[in-house]
């Protein structure tokens, strides 16, 4: 049986097909390469096997949902493909409430259909907001201050809502801010228009891509004045999503955990590393806040040790090491 990889394409999708692949696990990738180029498939399939599937197609649309599953043997579910900015879903929440909500009802249905045992849901710290004491445990409150965030929270409600009566066991995972790319080079964070994470901005402008960083807030209450993030290697978020798959769970049931470092970074921080990492001077200018941008968080991730038996393994000087290998090895391709 294998295991269906929504969004597998994209960047925290991709890495965990080769992380899947290297426990030993058959996997198909489902895309529709919204948000991620075509040759992430020729890179992935370099890294796992030359005959990986690969099926073209909207995970919210019923009649690919038939097609896939009638043509392959699922056994698992892991569901990325989303529309993932915080500050688009502020200028368009019908689109993301249509899209990322669609999808997890799409999913979730065909995988009751087809008596699917385990369906993994990536999901996101933006659910917290910014009301909870930190770090943030998985019982701190839900309060999301974006669309974005609010349709990640309601996908873990229909999906826990969705396991109750069936056989299904559902794990949510709420991670943190990733980094980095697989060591090989191969395969890293490439989106398509315009970046809205951090790193990818930074290595922009490292690659001429851009004149300099902006930095949105220089005015929260933090040690510098930028906000504070727990960034999280994106391999190490790939073997969580392995230890989710793998950890025993009773039919009808669902349990969330968050994946993280357990520290914060601020940005000015992270953008200081970055010049280390690089050998250089990276020249930003301070911005506006942007709209749903929360002041601070990071991960209490005691749940995940204990039930997944995951900790992060990486630390933010090894995930920009990663991530400047990728863009510089795109930029020599």
């Amino acid at each position: 049986m294998a295991t269906l990889v929504t969004g597998g394409a994209g960047y925290i999708g991709s890495h965990t097909v080769v992380a899947l692949h290297e426990a030993g696990r058959d996997v198909v990738i489902l895309d529709d390469f919204s948000n991620a180029p075509r040759l992430a498939v020729d890179a992935i399939r370099s890294l796992t096997r030359s005959d990986l599937p690969v099926e073209e197609g909207d995970a919210g649309d019923p009649q690919v949902l038939d097609a896939v599953f009638g043509r392959h043997r699922i056994g698992s579910v892991i569901h990325f493909a989303a529309r993932k900015s915080v500050a688009e879903s502020v200028r368009d929440p019908l689109g993301y409430y249509r899209s990322n909500l669609g999808s997890v009802m799409a999913l979730a249905a065909a995988a009751v259909e087809r008596d699917v045992e385990r369906l993994v849901f990536s999901s996101s710290a933006t659910v917290y907001g910014s009301t909870s004491a930190l770090p943030v445990t998985e019982d701190s409150p839900t309060v999301p201050e974006s669309p974005y965030g609010e349709t990640k929270l309601m996908g873990e409600r229909i999906l826990a809502d969705t396991a109750a009566v069936s056989e299904m066991s559902v794990i949510s995972l709420r991670y943190f801010n990733p980094v980095g790319a697989h060591p090989s080079g191969l395969i890293g964070e490439d989106p398509s228009g315009e970046p809205a994470n951090l790193v990818p901005r930074i290595m922009e402008v490292v690659a001429g891509r851009r004149d300099r960083l902006e930095v949105f807030g220089a005015d929260y209450s933090t040690v510098d004045g930028t906000a504070v993030r727990d960034y999280v290697h994106v391999m190490d978020l790939a073997e969580g999503h392995v230890a989710a798959l793998d950890t025993d769970m009773d039919p009808a049931s669902s349990r969330v955990y968050n994946l993280g470092t357990g520290s914060g970074t601020t940005v000015l921080q992270v953008l200081a590393a970055a010049s280390e990492t690089i050998g250089s001077p990276i020249p930003y200018e301070m911005a506006e806040r942007r709209p749903g941008d929360i002041e601070a968080s990071w991960a209490d991730c005691t749940r995940a040790r204990d039930e997944l038996g995951w900790q992060a393994r990486r630390d933010l000087a090894q995930m920009l090491r990663d991530h400047w290998n990728f863009v510089r090895r795109q930029s020599l391709s």
